[in-house]
């Protein structure tokens, strides 16, 4: 079953069980990959709704480190809670292992070796990584393993 069908069966199943905080998430959700489609003018593939759900867990991860600061832990619990959710739906995330494992194999396929071919890596990275690993977490990989 595609993704975004997935989203909106689990969207009709939260509202029978009268699950408030995951209907409001699935709604939202869903209302960010319809604004895509609508862009696009034309329904996403899997591929385009994992990226966007990868884009929608990033914007996630920076809520919650600006709560964290804010000191505002029902927000952090809240956007947690909805990151949750949207990972759930994404496929397994790989380990920062695997994703210095990758990079290396980059680094040495387009024979970079400085902080300044990073380019040079991330593009063919996040080509291969898409939506199995975030951007930030490969982006400081890179940077670690050219001394940057």
């Amino acid at each position: 079953m595609p993704v975004a069908d997935r989203i909106f069966e689990d969207l009709k199943q939260a509202m029978r069980n009268r699950d408030k905080a995951r209907v409001i998430a699935l709604r939202f959700i869903r209302s960010e990959i319809q604004k895509a489609e609508k862009a696009s003018r034309k329904p996403l593939d899997d591929s385009a709704v994992i990226q966007n759900l990868a884009t929608q867990a990033r914007r996630r991860r920076e809520s919650i480190e600006e709560y964290k600061k804010a000191k505002r832990e029902e927000l952090v619990a809240k956007e947690t809670a909805e990151l949750d959710i949207i990972l759930s739906y994404m496929p397994e995330q790989l380990s920062r292992e695997e994703i210095v494992d990758a990079a290396r194999e980059i680094i040495a396929d387009v024979q970079a070796s400085a902080p300044r071919d990073m380019g040079k890596v991330m593009g063919p990275l996040m080509v291969r990584l898409r939506g199995k690993a975030d951007g930030a977490t490969c982006s400081q990989i890179v940077r670690e393993l050219l001394g940057a």
